[in-house]
């Protein structure tokens, strides 16, 4: 429930947030600051979050992450503005430093390396959840209510998250009792495994945020509603729900590396095939697809980040995986932002779509090697 209070929240208030900053007069470029400023403080905080969860446990961090987030979501009902945002996007983005590290951390706790991935698997299709049960809600109150009545409901499920939260007793998995230097977080980049689960993590991350950002633009500019927009964002999390569904059974017959390949791969040329329509159905199809490709990433690079990480440095690695997403996260709403603002939307998805497609190659496997040989 905690995850899912969380992830509801997110995606029914980013779309909400881009809307609004495109009706307060903000550019593209703008818009990829706002969107960019989610990630920034994160990008430089998470190794020091991570460490701080490993020496205090979990409750707490998550506590003050749903506080967060009430605070956040006050911002733009008091200060309707540019400014109101900003503000909020800066709040969200630390909150989605604790909570995702919080939970990631106690699943691995709780699981072996011969069942992490399913359990992952199942913790990534609540996320995927929430990423369907988000936009809906946003898209209707939207259309129907105001921008207000989302942040107003998503503060309804932050102090319900605050209140699930306390209730558990989730602070046993504290380990560590002394800080490490900032340079030994990053000296375990040289395990090669772990870079290439943070690298997969990264693709995944910035191309859904690329989407939630830029496809609420590219549907006003063909003409859709909110509540429609709302839908097809959702759509993303439904594919994500279902292969998420089907991972453990793909996991039993080829490898990691071979699905993070074929999967990226997809999620590229579908990333492309969406501007070329403007036809709903169409773009759901397309949509389903993407989310169906973006959706075997994160399950998958979450279970390598654990399972290459030091026993009681855990939640520290998770963080170092927090960076290296908000990095993708900060500089590409920044870099698609000001070529968007140039060369029009239609060009984020094209070079969204290469840069999926090129990097889903780091990944190719050797055709001897197709029929699995499990990299544990």
């Amino acid at each position: 429930m905690i995850t899912l209070f969380f992830h509801i929240i997110i995606n029914a208030t980013r779309p909400v947030i881009t809307l609004s900053a495109d009706s307060y007069g903000a550019s593209l470029v703008e818009i990829g600051i706002v969107t960019a400023l989610y990630a920034f403080f994160p990008l430089f905080l998470a190794i020091y979050f991570g460490q701080l969860i490993d020496k205090l446990g979990d409750k707490l961090p998550s506590i003050i992450a749903y506080m967060s987030i009430v605070i956040a979501l006050v911002f733009p009902i008091v200060l309707p503005n540019i400014v109101g945002i900003i503000a909020s996007q800066i709040l969200m983005g630390i909150a989605n430093v604790f909570i995702p590290i919080s939970m990631q951390n106690i699943l691995g706790h709780e699981s072996t390396s011969e069942n992490r991935d399913t359990y992952f698997s199942w913790f990534t299709l609540v996320v995927a959840l929430g990423a369907v049960i988000g936009p809906i809600v946003g898209g209707y109150l939207t259309q129907y209510f105001s921008y207000n009545m989302v942040y107003v409901f998503c503060i309804g499920c932050a102090v319900l998250g605050i209140a699930v939260v306390a209730t558990l007793n989730i602070d046993k998995y504290s380990t560590v009792k002394e800080r490490q230097p900032l340079i030994a977080s990053f000296r375990l980049l040289q395990n090669h495994q772990l870079k290439v689960a943070l690298f997969a993590s990264a693709l995944v991350l910035y191309s859904k945020d690329i989407f939630i950002a830029y496809f609420p633009l590219f549907g006003q500019h063909i003409g859709m509603t909110e509540t429609e927009i709302g839908w097809m964002i959702a759509i993303q999390g439904m594919a994500i729900m279902f292969i998420r569904f089907l991972l453990p059974r793909l996991l039993d017959v080829v490898s990691r590396k071979q699905i993070l390949f074929l999967s990226i791969f997809v999620a590229g040329l579908s990333f492309g095939a969406m501007p070329l329509f403007d036809d709903i159905y169409m773009l759901a199809i397309w949509i389903f697809l993407m989310g169906c490709g973006l959706g075997c990433g994160q399950p998958i690079s979450m279970t390598i980040t654990y399972n290459a990480s030091p026993p009681d440095r855990t939640a520290e690695v998770l963080g170092l995986r927090l960076t290296v997403n908000r990095l993708a996260q900060v500089t590409a709403p920044l870099g698609f932002g000001l070529l968007g603002g140039v060369f029009g939307i239609l060009s984020v998805f094209y070079m969204s779509s290469a840069l999926l497609v090129a990097g889903a190659f780091v990944f190719k496997p050797s055709l001897q090697s197709f029929y699995k040989r499990k990299a544990r």
